[in-house]
């Protein structure tokens, strides 16, 4: 899976510091949600296919875990 740059994630921040610049709890909702979609973007992905596919990447990952 294509990984977000530090550029990427300081434009991010930046812009959705600038959109809502007193409330920080919204900042996180509104970030959290564009690096989902700046990932599903460059995974090829779109954004509900990119949170299926880890989805089922935790799925599998708690498969393992418990079959130990």
């Amino acid at each position: 899976m294509a990984d977000l740059s530090k550029k990427d994630l300081d434009k991010i921040t930046k812009d959705i510091e600038a959109e809502f610049p007193n409330d920080p709890a919204l900042q996180q909702v509104h970030i959290a949600r564009k690096i989902l979609a700046r990932k599903a973007e460059l995974n090829g992905l779109s954004f509900f296919d990119y949170i299926k596919q880890l989805e089922r990447e935790e799925k599998e990952k708690s498969l393992v875990v418990n079959d130990l």
